[in-house]
């Protein structure tokens, strides 16, 4: 069974997601503020939380209390447990555009999803959807760092030493490292 996080307000929005989640086969883990969210969200960072984690996180921009959504949603991101779940913002207010774009980026967010939300049907379509793009992401990330590390761990020697340097240090090319000087200059000819 798949684990949705969902931070609403609104009582009649947050009873109805956690309803069409079970509909779904989705558990619901579910917070009515920031606050709760976040002290969650530490808890799931030191070990203190033992289910099942999320892989979508569905958060109201405007929350009570002195922690939004947006917050919730970048402290999301610094977690080293749950940093690369998607996350979809929502709000019934329609921001200024310039607001809107910030809170995406700084976030990181897979989707604005304004209220009122889309339908049964299409809500899960579109935060399948959302799963399934970050995901891919998420994969084709762990794929380039791989390659990342390969690269790096066959560029560098037991020592820490670059290959090219090891090279150069055994074969005595690149200075005298071997104790005998070379008789030859710069062009290659010997030294009489």
């Amino acid at each position: 069974m798949s684990t949705w996080m969902v931070v609403e307000d609104e009582p009649d929005i947050y009873e109805v997601l956690l309803a069409m989640f079970e509909m779904w086969g989705i558990e619901g883990v579910a917070f009515v503020d920031g606050e709760e969210s976040v002290d969650w969200i530490d808890d799931v960072d030191n070990g203190r939380f033992k289910g099942e984690l999320p892989e979508l996180a569905l958060l109201d921009v405007r929350l009570p209390g002195d922690i939004d959504g947006v917050q919730v949603a970048e402290r999301l991101r610094e977690s080293p447990v749950l940093g690369k779940i998607a996350i979809v913002l929502t709000s019934g207010y329609k921001l200024p555009p310039a607001e809107k774009d910030e809170a995406m980026k700084s976030t990181q967010a897979d989707l604005w999803l304004p209220k009122p939300l889309p339908k049964f049907n299409e809500l899960q379509g579109t935060l399948e959807s959302v799963i399934a793009k970050r995901r891919q992401q998420n994969a084709v990330s762990a794929v380039v760092r791989q390659s990342d590390a390969k690269k790096s761990a066959t560029a560098t020697g037991p020592n820490g030493v670059t290959k090219s340097a090891e090279s150069k240090k055994s074969t005595g090319k690149g200075g005298a490292s071997n104790g005998k000087k070379s008789l030859k200059n710069e062009s290659d000819t010997p030294v009489s």
